[in-house]
């Protein structure tokens, strides 16, 4: 996959068949977007081309939005590279970009551009300033212009309309179930090992500590999750805690990974947390042998959610 950093990075001798939007979590709803744009090149005669933006709209429209992401940019860029599709544009979004009216965007950049010769789209997928125009208007250009237009309705998608939305809340309800099965992959984080208090070591369960740097990374609810880790191509099953560390007075929120088995150093590397199973939140022990017996709790229901897998 190629992947441009601007709209106007882009060159090609061919014609395109192209999809757009945020493609935030990449579930199984984009997935049925982009099979159609990969199925549609007819074996190398048109390009594939998802046309994507960063930051968020809504990071830049709306004053106060604290949307958070399920994908960071590389996260996303995996993703959709995974998919098939040939070109990623990650255009940066701006004001001037946003006040666009729907037919300059149609024409300066899908036209002149893209050279498109088809768009596949989602059935409610709304463009232009201010978000204006929707489907009925990019059929009109499409006449105009030369290009087709293919809608995906909400039932091919999903008889519940699947949303980034709808993932987000289930995350934030520690729902891995439901977010995992509408992302239709695990629910990932990634970051770097970086050294903490080591305390866990003094009661049995060493862990290490992921550093997120993306601030806009979407975490999950606080507690356990049975999870599965991917260091160096190596994939190691274990239990994760986000939250405060209240039993011991933590003041910052911190994501701890226990790995079973596993004992090597990996300070300094960077490691990829699938969440499998939300176990419970996070809880203030009286003492650390009451922490230490709940943990060997965790761990026990965490092999046993583990071996229903295998």
């Amino acid at each position: 996959m190629k992947l441009f950093h601007s709209i106007n990075d882009f060159h090609s001798t061919k014609k395109t068949i192209l999809t757009l939007g945020t493609f935030d979590g990449v579930h199984i709803g984009h997935k049925k977007i982009l099979e159609r744009i990969t199925q549609n090149t007819e074996n190398g005669k048109y390009e594939s081309l998802v046309l994507t933006f960063f930051p968020h709209p809504r990071m830049v429209l709306q004053e106060k939005s604290e949307i958070k992401l399920l994908n960071t940019i590389a996260e996303k860029t995996k993703l959709l590279e995974a998919t098939g599709i040939e070109n990623l544009v990650i255009h940066p979004f701006n004001e001037s970009f946003s006040r666009l009216t729907a037919e300059e965007f149609v024409s300066t950049i899908l036209v002149d551009q893209f050279h498109i010769q088809k768009i596949i789209i989602g059935h409610d997928h709304r463009f232009g300033r201010n978000r204006t125009a929707n489907i009925d208007n990019l059929i009109a250009f499409g006449a105009e212009y030369g290009f087709e237009v293919e809608q995906i309705s909400a039932e091919e998608i999903q008889d519940v309309s699947v949303s980034s939305t709808k993932i987000r809340k289930a995350l934030d309800e520690g729902n891995m179930e439901l977010a995992n099965e509408y992302l239709g992959y695990d629910y990932f984080l990634s970051g770097e090992v970086v050294k903490g208090r080591q305390l866990g070591r003094t009661i049995g369960f060493p862990t290490a500590n992921i550093q997120i740097e993306e601030e806009y990374k979407l975490i999950p609810k606080n507690g356990v999750y049975v999870v599965k880790a991917l260091i160096d191509n190596l994939e190691v099953f274990g239990m994760m805690n986000i939250g405060f560390n209240p039993t011991v007075n933590g003041q910052k929120q911190t994501i701890e990974v226990n790995l079973f088995d596993f004992d090597a150093d990996i300070y300094g590397k960077k490691i990829e947390i699938s969440l499998l199973q939300y176990l419970r939140g996070e809880q203030k022990f009286g003492s650390l042998d009451l922490l230490k017996a709940q943990l060997n709790q965790d761990k026990q229901d965490s092999l046993d959610f583990v071996s229903k897998l295998q």
